[in-house]
Parts: C-alpha cells; sequence; structure tokens
C-alpha cells in the first residue's frame, strides 16, 4: 500500500482573508465599483505606474476587486484549487509562486496595454489565480494525469471554459489572464518537485 505525505495548507487561507479583508475595507471607506475609487487606493493603470512609477499598484491591485460578484468568483476559486497547489509546492514557495503569478501577469497585462489605445483601471486576482490553475495543470502532468482529488481533464476543462468566459465578456483582462496560466505551468516547473511515496509495509507476526 502506497501513499503520499499530505502537506498541511494555511498559506492560501491567509490570501483569501487578506483579499476579504481589503475588499471589506474598500467597501466601507467608498465603492469598490468607482474607478475613481479604486485607482487612488492602488488598482493598476500602466501611465501611473510607468510615467509616475507608482509600482506597488502591480502589488497592491491583485488584493482588489470590483464589487462582490468580482471577488467571490475569484475567491471561490482559490478556495477550491490554492490548497492543492499549496500542499504540492509547500506555504512559502506557494506564496512565492502566488505573488509572481499575480505580479508578472499585471507586468505583461500592462505592457500589453501600452502597446495599444486602450488604457484601462484594472484590479483582481485572476493573474494569480490563473497562474494556481496552471501550476495545478503541470502537476497533474507530471503525475500522470492525477493529483489529489484533481485530473487532467477537470483542469482542461475549467481552463477553456474560464478563458471562454473572459474572451465572451467585457471588461475582462484577458492578458493578465492567459499571461497569468502560462507564468503559472513556467513557475511550477521550478517550485514543483514530483513528491516521494511513502511505502506502508505489511508484516506478520511469527
Amino acid at each position: 500500500m502506497e501513499r503520499y505525505n499530505k502537506k498541511k495548507a494555511w498559506m492560501n487561507s491567509i490570501l483569501i482573508i487578506l483579499n476579504i479583508v481589503y475588499f471589506l475595507y474598500l467597501e466601507i471607506a467608498g465603492s469598490s465599483e468607482d474607478t475613481l475609487f479604486m485607482l487612488r487606493h492602488g488598482a493598476m493603470f500602466a501611465p501611473l505606474v510607468v510615467e509616475e512609477r507608482e509600482y506597488y499598484r502591480l502589488l497592491t491591485s491583485i488584493f482588489m476587486h470590483f464589487g462582490i460578484h468580482h471577488i467571490t468568483n475569484n475567491m471561490i476559486i482559490l478556495f477550491v484549487l490554492g490548497d492543492n497547489m499549496e500542499r504540492a509546492i509547500g506555504s512559502a514557495k506557494y506564496l512565492v509562486f502566488y505573488l509572481l503569478c499575480g505580479v508578472g501577469s499585471n507586468l505583461i497585462s500592462m505592457r500589453a496595454s501600452m502597446n495599444s489605445q486602450v488604457k484601462a483601471v484594472g484590479a483582481g486576482a485572476s493573474g494569480a489565480i490563473f497562474g494556481v490553475i496552471g501550476g495545478l495543470f503541470y502537476a497533474v502532468a507530471v503525475n500522470r494525469g492525477k493529483l489529489e482529488d484533481l485530473s487532467t481533464r477537470q483542469l482542461v476543462i475549467m481552463i477553456i471554459f474560464s478563458l471562454y468566459f473572459g474572451f465572451t465578456s467585457t471588461g475582462i483582462d484577458n492578458v493578465a489572464h492567459v499571461s497569468g496560466l502560462v507564468l503559472g505551468i513556467l513557475l511550477a516547473m521550478v517550485f514543483y518537485r514530483k513528491p516521494k511515496r511513502i511505502r506502508e509495509w505489511e508484516y506478520w507476526e511469527v
């Protein structure tokens, strides 16, 4: 009989709490659906990052959401999948992984927006969450299509539906979604190591 050494996951819960606490603060102080208010409190806006050197927006914006539906959808996905990724790479690595996916997808999205006519205010954990999905996709593939209760098929279906929803909706930063997904796969190649199996031997009394 074989089993995997299952690690505890607590960092994902902290990230969810931080998102919720900051959202509640924004709602109490003003409105998370007010674009100018969100901009004043750390949302992404390429001209301010590049011209005013407000680099902190690359980080703060991944803990901000436009309205209750936005944060609810993101936190549900993070709650369902984040623990799996944290157990796969460990809590400290998971924090670094999550932040790199979020900040990295913001950088790529910012670069894309600078090359277009559209200069939009952005916020949300979607880039980091797509990174988690991408990281799990890699981990599942390395484990021959199965990791804990996740399978390759489940993740592929989630990726397809999530991207389809983004591309068929308005006001969605699809560049951040796709770049987050790709970054998650690439970073998982660095952070993830296939776990060793712990063998439990049967024994006979003689």
